[in-house]
């Protein structure tokens, strides 16, 4: 850091405040400042593809659990969240969905967030992308995130998408096109079999900006806040004596995730007065949303012995894994320029759902991620998430101090709804293992195993089983009613000088990953914080076909 004031102060290098530093710094005379808790990226791990399997155990994150989850049978489950530049698209497996329309029309029709439709954000999902192989209504090409197609999937990928039509499901080839139901190959943010994450695609390529600052393993402990409007951050360097105060002369913009993000503002003062005078903090505003709406997906899984070795679980092996290091570093291709999840697909599990409700990911072994058991042969492993919770939870503070870990509790399956919706997932993900297709690759069912059958038996399997999908969201939901924490244009409600740019804002979770739709929302939160006009809302190819009649009845609709 080389001075003590800066135009912007942004918490988080997350996607969406990577992404807000190279947008803001465009403007030679604006002056900004990314604080990032975590280091760099420059281990191999995170370039590699590969490299998620070693991120959701504990490199590169806060080391976070939840709360005791009450409807889990009180399970504690690991909660891991990014420490590292790039946040959560530097460690996550790089599958780039972006959920379905239907979601975002649903925050500007039911959630009041203006100018949040699915045609009003589509444009900013396309400025981003630079795709592969897609141009068209739904993809651009020429933007900072790589967007590519799975190089050289295995045969079992090919497999379990053919049995998912043997099932029933549809192929499709593009899960961000005109229809999100499916089965086929995921777009991935890869880009030359090397991640594409906010850090390596919006920070490293303007890292030498004059205007731009960037500090790494630096804590902010809270924001500053006189007279109704933010003037700063205090924060502690690694290895720091004493903090240290950064003022800010027209926006600090929080960017710390759905987690990091009502923490900071919960240690700031900014939150439910009550709530923040019982652990010790004086109330600065009163704002009781902020930590509320806690969504996130919950995995359950199904694990098959296969029948040799189909899948990256031979990897493992200690002279396997030294040869695929070496072809990747040499040639850029093999095991380790896998993401390790080349497939999957979406199915509506509630036949009274607007759209899918449930997400497949194959992952192409065993003990791939926290908490999933690993089988001592080859197997495969298909995740089953519900992707439309009715429970909501929320993240607190155990105590006044910044260190601290904070109260995470995602409430899984308080609602039996879900619980319900999961169990429906998990079955139709043991049929589709069960299909013609898999049969030469598929050995036998280990878990849940073949002998649980009833509700009862599946909800104690997923109970001592479930994990996160790492899709938290809604903290600081946007909105304009009085649990709502930012405004459409994310300026904290009573507040000046004060954004929130990330997940944390969406008022629902979308059904698909949170990579995209986070990376969306920085791309919007820059124009927002510039005052620029919104890009132009898409219009799609069928409507501009259409005679006026027709168009004009769609525009009223």
């Amino acid at each position: 850091m080389q001075r003590a004031t800066y135009d912007y102060i942004i918490t988080g290098s997350g996607p969406a405040g990577c992404i807000l530093a190279n947008r803001l710094s465009e403007d030679p005379d604006v002056s900004v400042l990314l604080i990032e808790a975590g280091g760099s990226d420059r281990h191999p791990y995170f370039s590699m593809p590969a490299g998620f399997a070693k991120m959701t155990k504990g490199i590169a994150s806060w080391g976070w659990s939840t709360a005791p989850q009450r409807h889990l049978g009180g399970r504690v489950l690991w909660y891991t969240q990014a420490k590292v530049i790039g946040g959560g698209s530097s460690i996550n497996a790089q599958v780039y969905t972006r959920g379905n329309a239907k979601d975002y029309d649903a925050w500007a029709q039911e959630h009041g967030c203006t100018g949040w439709s699915f045609r009003e954000v589509l444009p900013y999902f396309k400025r981003a992308e630079d795709n592969q192989r897609l141009v068209d209504d739904y993809h651009g090409y020429g933007g900072p995130l790589g967007v590519s197609a799975p190089v050289n999937p295995l045969p079992i990928s090919d497999a379990f998408i053919r049995a998912a039509q043997e099932f029933g499901l549809p192929f499709n080839p593009d899960f961000n096109g005109a229809r999100q139901e499916g089965v086929g190959y995921y777009q991935l943010t890869i880009k030359g079999a090397k991640r594409s994450s906010a850090a390596s695609a919006y920070i490293r390529p303007v890292e030498a900006r004059h205007n731009l600052a960037v500090a790494l393993n630096t804590l902010i402990t809270r924001i500053l806040v006189e007279r109704g409007r933010a003037t700063g951050v205090e924060v502690l360097a690694k290895g720091g004596a004493a903090p240290s105060i950064l003022h800010c002369e027209r926006e600090v913009l929080v960017a710390s995730g759905a987690i990091g993000s009502p923490k900071l503002l919960l240690q700031s003062g900014i939150g439910p007065a009550d709530a923040l005078r019982r652990v010790g903090i004086d109330p600065v505003h009163d704002l009781p949303g902020v930590g509320q709406n806690l969504q996130d997906h919950l995995d359950v899984f199904v694990i098959s012995e296969c029948t040799g070795d189909h899948t990256y679980d031979k990897h493992s092996l200690p002279h396997r894994m030294v040869w695929a290091g070496i072809q990747y570093i040499l040639f850029g291709n093999g095991p380790a320029a896998s993401n390790l999840c080349e497939a999957g697909g979406f199915v509506t599990a509630d036949p009274q759902a607007r759209s899918p409700d449930v997400q497949f990911h194959l992952m192409l072994g065993t003990g791939l991620e926290a908490g999933v058991a690993r089988l001592k042969n080859c197997g495969v492993t298909l995740n089953s998430a519900f992707m439309r919770p009715r429970s909501r939870g929320s993240v607190a503070l155990k105590s006044a101090d910044p260190l601290d870990s904070p109260l995470i509790d995602p409430n899984y399956w308080a609602e039996p709804y879900d619980r319900s919706m999961s169990l429906a997932g998990l079955r139709h993900a043991r049929e589709i293992m069960r299909q013609p297709a898999l049969r030469p690759y598929i050995l036998a069912e280990r878990l849940p195993g073949p002998n649980l059958a009833s509700d009862e038996e599946l909800a104690q399997y997923s109970h001592a089983n479930a994990k996160t999908d790492h899709h938290p969201v809604g903290t600081c939901r946007m909105g304009g009613d009085e649990m709502a924490v930012v405004a459409p244009d994310l300026r904290v409600r009573g507040l000046e000088g004060l954004r929130v740019c990330d997940s944390s804002i969406m008022p629902s979770l979308n059904s698909s990953n949170t990579n995209a739709p986070t990376i969306m929302i920085g791309e919007k939160a820059a124009d927002l914080v510039r005052g620029r006009e919104p890009l132009p809302p898409v219009t799609f190819e069928r409507e501009r076909n259409e005679p006026a009649r027709g168009r004009a009845k769609l525009a009223r609709v």
